[in-house]
């Protein structure tokens, strides 16, 4: 029998929230009240006894369907066996519903947090592959004493694993997790290497804490608590990627048209809600797509409601988009907010975010979009559309160049790459050497490619990284693409494989949900709507790129929807910051400083004589300013902020 409490404040319903569930922990509130900013608007707590101890399971809630106290979590079934904690939205859930009704159940909420329960209980885990929308959640069934947990296909909502002889504890953020009995708070060198030298995370289920894991995207766990009193935990992946090997056949029109049928109806079905949604616009093509498509679905259902785009500027500095920005305003007549990140604002913030974001974050453009969210707090916006995953499914990258050459040089096609070629060069200041350079790295295997991952990482343990053994982080990478039964990434399609499952897009909503969920904002993705991607990776490479000119099918689709301003755009700035003349300037003493505390902190870490040439050669201007140098003070700043011991 449950004991425990719940205790609403304000409103209840479904969706973005923080979770904790625990087996054999001590019970303890304050895990799900560290992440508070994640459920403003309510919370619940309950505990159960199993042979293997107490299991908790506590929510706060951010109220977004169904503004009522008929959510309330954790949510039971109504015979009391199934009680449920949901982090995340169902978007499909007004279909799932109807289809749940005719097989004879009835609802007492207008939440899809009980169409998820109920869809468990009628289909068991069979129902995650019905699931259309992010999500991460804990099912407690209390007749069987077995825990199960799933995160959504993508991993666009987090779901974090301690597992020892103590207990079993999920988690939406790590700091809900660090203290628990058994985990000693260090840091996981492996992959701190893997952030310093490639600028990646949450490419493994492994986490920068030691002993602290991530469920997977598109990855389940069972935790049997029996009647031994021993926990059996057991992981799996519930869903798999399509083979890139099955490529549709489609000509430019008609993939385009499929394209556009199936991100319209993806940001139709993510402006489900009872509360105000506005987006994230860059300027670039994804979110510019976005905005239009969410100024034409919300004209078509009641002319009146308006977008609200927030957008990020720099007067005067070349990554300044405001151009790109207005001429979308324009187009989809928003209503703008704006904001102006400032260098004198990095450092009084980065502790705070880097504690949000639980590990180290690669750029101060997480900053930049900390300010964003920020903004949409303030202007009362607790959902915002956000363009995250077009560029992994759709190669849009510039890395992501080389691929193509290589597949032109493959196909004999040598006429088109040397028309390419100059094409780059003129458009992007990109010489045809360096580009064939790059363009030749996927050619490299076997005893090729053994030799310049060792001359890769001496390069990099004799420039500022300390010498180390073990594998680097290209080594993971494929490590991981073959755990997750995927190609290595040797042309376009599995190129995107990585970049979407392994790579860049985890990374990305990792910083996302994060930034998003400290402003108890809930981001919404729908380039991520699976039947969208699953197509898109499915596409041939003509497809992608066409030239010179990256997500071809996503230009198309778009023709009459976004300004040709905005949809021809040759240049790809991403959502930057302007890190080259901020650092050498009115940042540059603080860079050094936190440089001076990294090194100071982790000195194991880092050639520091390497380190400090390799700071001081882009701070005065002789080298051109990379990541990694903010890398290397945010390391600092997070092992100072969480007490990180290595």
């Amino acid at each position: 029998m449950g004991r425990g409490e719940s205790q609403p404040r304000a409103v209840q319903g479904a969706q973005m929230c923080g979770i904790y569930g625990s087996i054999g922990f001590p019970p303890d509130q304050t895990r799900i009240d560290i992440v508070s900013y994640r459920g403003p608007d309510g919370r619940g707590w309950r505990e159960f006894s199993s042979p293997a101890g107490t299991v908790a399971l506590g929510h706060r809630r951010l109220a977004i369907i169904d503004l009522s106290d008929n959510g309330l979590q954790p949510m039971a079934d109504s015979s009391g066996r199934f009680h449920l904690i949901f982090n995340g939205e169902l978007y499909n859930y007004l279909e799932l519903r109807q289809q749940l009704a005719q097989r004879g159940e009835i609802f007492r909420t207008e939440t899809d947090s009980e169409v998820l329960l109920r869809a468990y209980k009628v289909w068991g885990e069979q129902a995650l592959a019905r699931f259309r929308g992010m999500f991460a959640f804990v099912i407690w069934d209390d007749m069987e004493k077995r825990l199960f947990a799933a995160r959504d296909r993508f991993g666009i909502k987090p779901l974090y694993l301690v597992a020892n002889n103590a207990g079993v504890a999920l988690a939406s953020e790590i700091k809900q997790l660090l203290g628990l009995p058994g985990l000693t708070g260090r840091m996981n060198l492996p992959r701190a290497r893997d952030f310093l030298a490639g600028g990646i995370a949450d490419h493994t289920a492994e986490t920068l804490f030691k002993n602290v894991m991530q469920l997977r995207g598109g990855e389940c766990l069972s935790v049997d608590a029996g009647t031994t009193g021993r926990l059996c935990v057991r992981r799996r992946h519930w869903y798999s990627p399509t083979d890139p090997r099955q490529r549709r056949v489609l000509s430019e029109a008609h993939a385009a048209e499929q394209f556009r049928d199936r991100l319209s109806d993806a940001v139709r079905i993510h402006l489900r809600s009872d509360v105000p949604v506005g987006s994230c616009l860059s300027g670039g093509l994804d979110s510019s797509s976005l905005v239009c498509l969410m100024a034409q679905v919300l004209a078509s259902q009641n002319g009146a409601h308006r977008v609200e785009t927030v957008s990020a500027c720099y007067p005067g500095e070349t990554v300044d988009e405001r151009q790109f920005m207005d001429a979308t305003i324009e187009r989809a007549h928003t209503i703008p907010h704006f904001v102006y990140p400032r260098a004198e604002d990095v450092f009084t913030r980065a502790s705070d975010i880097t504690w949000h974001q639980d590990e180290p974050f690669g750029s101060t453009s997480i900053f930049a979009q900390w300010c964003v969210f920020e903004e949409a707090e303030r202007a009362g916006l607790k959902v915002m559309l956000d363009g995250q995953g077009a560029d992994e499914q759709l190669a849009g990258y510039h890395s992501s160049f080389a691929f193509h050459l290589m597949g032109l040089f493959r196909s004999g096609r040598l006429i088109e790459l040397a028309r390419v070629l100059r094409e780059r060069a003129r458009l992007h200041d990109v010489s045809a050497g360096e580009q064939i350079l790059r363009m030749a790295a996927p050619l490299l295997s076997g005893r090729f490619l053994g030799p310049l991952r060792r001359s890769r990482r001496a390069v990099m343990d004799h420039g500022w990284l300390a010498p180390h053994e073990g594998a680097d982080f290209s080594s993971t990478i494929e490590a991981q693409m073959k755990e997750l039964g995927l190609l290595q990434a040797t042309d376009v399609a599995t190129h995107c494989y990585a970049l979407t499952f392994v790579s860049n897009l985890q990374l990305l909503l990792h910083w996302e949900d994060r930034n998003s969920m400290a402003h108890s904002v809930e981001a919404r993705v729908p380039f991520l709507d699976h039947p969208l991607i699953e197509f898109s990776l499915m596409l041939g490479n003509e497809h992608k790129f066409s030239g010179a000119e990256t997500k071809r099918v996503l230009r198309l689709a778009m023709h009459d929807v976004v300004p040709e301003k905005v949809r021809l755009r040759a240049d790809k700035i991403g959502f930057a910051t302007p890190e080259q003349s901020w650092f050498c300037t009115r940042l540059k003493g603080a860079i050094r400083d936190g440089v001076e505390a990294t090194l100071a902190r982790f000195p194991g870490l880092f050639n520091a004589t390497g380190t400090r040439q390799y700071a001081a050669e882009m701070l005065d201007g002789s080298r051109s300013v990379d990541f990694a140098l903010w890398r290397i003070v945010n390391l600092g700043l997070w092992g100072d902020r969480f007490s990180v011991s290595y």
